[in-house]
């Protein structure tokens, strides 16, 4: 945004204290005694609105026009490996980073309820959001995946212990998914390390080495490093284990699992896979694509037929995710605007949604089978007119975060691949069709239970949250440029990156079509 002048702020490793008063809140915690529970939850709020603030003031000195990283800080780690502690941020990034402060806030504010083993869970749940951040801010390769694993570890744990609905079987499938997701990234991590011949992980110095990986190299290794970040963010066939983990996790870790921890998978897609390695990204784009194509469309019909309120937001997530991958798919500077645009909107929008449907509703009815609720908004009217505003940017209506991202997605999926634009169209009145049904039979008509009229009220904390994540939702839907043009900024390089690969393509033949003559030439710079 540019609204702190360079020069204003002073020269401090902003990157680093963003994660690590996570991380200094987490070993605060630890020192505390158990049954100090008011000051863990304290603890936990406090340093994550830290982590808040300082992600703002990233956003607001961040200069669009200055150069693409920002905020750099560098030191050696393991230099006989060529291994660094590198941050650095891009606008793609500090959209990320304003996100999951948002999300991690909330969702400790949420969390208020939890009342078995409140010291671990929140030590668990901080560490997390220290891998996120250290993930969306990573330039060193060998770091991104340190912080990478970081995150998606400790999520066995909090479902596991602290879940709900086949929690054991939810965790463990989510991370045995999700290991195999790792050991596909290692294999492409590798392969960019010893295929450019530099001895580094430092993700600049291989996106621009010359005369960069041959399109052979890019064909075998693109696909790897792709899937196994794809698999985080739910693409078909592998998403089965995310509307699992979605029901059988408590609240918070929903919010985050779904609003954050699926958006670093896509930003590997787009950081690591597509950016090191664009020719194999053009080479794979059509199979990518069409892989979308069913998570889009399967993703929502599935999630009409289901009578379990959390599954239906589940696979929800399963076909916005699809927009989003499928945007990057289409390789080109509007489609992957929209998919980077649709990754703060829907995470914004399903922490909302797990925020009234998780803590609001099913904490206090003990049920979430829609045949079972009903009348909900006349004992929980707040409740229901914040699960209003985040369907309808589910639905993309204008005025909502959802409508802006989904038409840039629609707008450059459309320019490369029109029929699957059309195809993908269809989900967009089953989303409408299955969000009118649920708001129906939850909220609207008789109350079914007499029960229900008996039932705690909501909370400062969930009346808080819930203003917090509806507001982004409307504020993003007037104002898009509020973070469009940081982000456009940054993706134009990435694009400009793609578009020499595709002329370089466009002369050699791509393999995955079967056009292989001149194979082995070098080229994607």
């Amino acid at each position: 945004m540019n609204l702190i002048p360079a020069g204003m702020l002073p020269n401090l490793p902003y990157l680093t204290f963003i994660w690590g008063v996570m991380l200094l809140g987490a070993i605060i915690i630890a020192f505390l005694p158990a049954s100090a529970k008011n000051a863990i939850r304290w603890t936990s709020t406090v340093v994550s609105f830290i982590s808040l603030v300082l992600s703002l003031l990233v956003y607001l000195a961040y200069d669009p026009n200055g150069p693409t990283f920002q905020f750099v800080e560098q030191a050696n780690w393991v230099p006989a490996f060529g291994i660094s502690y590198f941050l650095g941020a891009d606008g793609i990034s500090i959209a990320m980073l304003v996100l999951n402060g948002f999300v991690i806030f909330t969702g400790s504010l949420i969390s208020w309820n939890i009342e078995n083993r409140t010291k671990e869970y929140f030590v668990l749940l901080l560490i997390l959001v220290v891998g996120v951040y250290g993930v969306f801010v990573s330039l060193d390769l060998f770091l991104f995946f340190v912080f990478y694993e970081l995150a998606v570890l400790p999520m066995y744990l909090l479902i596991g212990i602290w879940g709900s609905t086949r929690k054991e079987y939810g965790a463990m499938k989510l991370t045995l998914y999700l290991m195999v997701g790792s050991a596909f990234i290692i294999v492409g991590m590798l392969a960019v390390y010893f295929g450019s011949g530099l001895r580094t992980f430092n993700m600049i110095d291989l996106a621009n080495f010359r005369p960069g990986f041959t399109a052979r190299f890019q064909y075998a290794f693109f696909m790897p490093m792709f899937v196994g970040f794809a698999i985080l963010a739910g693409m078909f066939p592998f998403h089965t284990w995310s509307p699992t983990g979605h029901v059988a996790a408590p609240t918070a870790v929903s919010m985050l699992h779904a609003g954050v921890l699926m958006k670093l998978g896509a930003f590997g897609c787009l950081r690591a896979a597509i950016w090191l390695m664009p020719e194999g990204a053009q080479m794979w784009a059509p199979v990518i694509i069409t892989l979308t194509l069913l998570n889009v469309v399967y993703g929502a019909y599935i999630a009409m037929a289901q009578r379990d309120f959390k599954y239906v937001i589940g696979y929800s997530s399963v076909s916005h995710m699809g927009l989003v991958v499928m945007g990057l798919a289409a390789l080109n500077s509007i489609s992957i605007n929209g998919a980077v645009l649709q990754m703060v909107a829907h995470g914004v929008m399903t922490a909302l949604f797990f925020a009234v449907v998780g803590r609001m509703i099913y904490d206090r009815t003990h049920t979430r089978q829609l045949p079972e609720l009903g009348g909900l908004a006349q004992v929980f009217p707040f409740a229901a007119f914040l699960f209003i505003i985040g369907g309808l940017s589910s639905m993309g209506m204008p005025g909502t975060a959802g409508f802006y991202a989904e038409f840039n997605i629609f707008m450059g999926v459309w320019a490369r691949f029109p029929l699957v634009a059309i195809l993908a169209g269809i989900a967009i009145p089953i989303t409408a069709a299955y969000i009118l049904r649920v708001i129906r039979q939850v909220f609207f008509g008789e109350v079914r239970n007499p029960h229900f009229w008996e039932l705690p009220k909501l909370t400062w904390q969930e009346k808080t949250s819930g203003v917090i994540l509806a507001t982004l939702v409307i504020l993003l839907g007037i104002f898009p440029d509020l973070i469009h043009p940081m982000i456009d900024s940054s993706v134009a390089p990435v694009v400009q990156r793609l578009d020499a690969a595709r002329q370089t393509l466009a002369t050699v033949g791509n393999p995955v079509l079967g056009e292989f003559p001149g194979l082995e030439v070098q080229g994607g710079q």
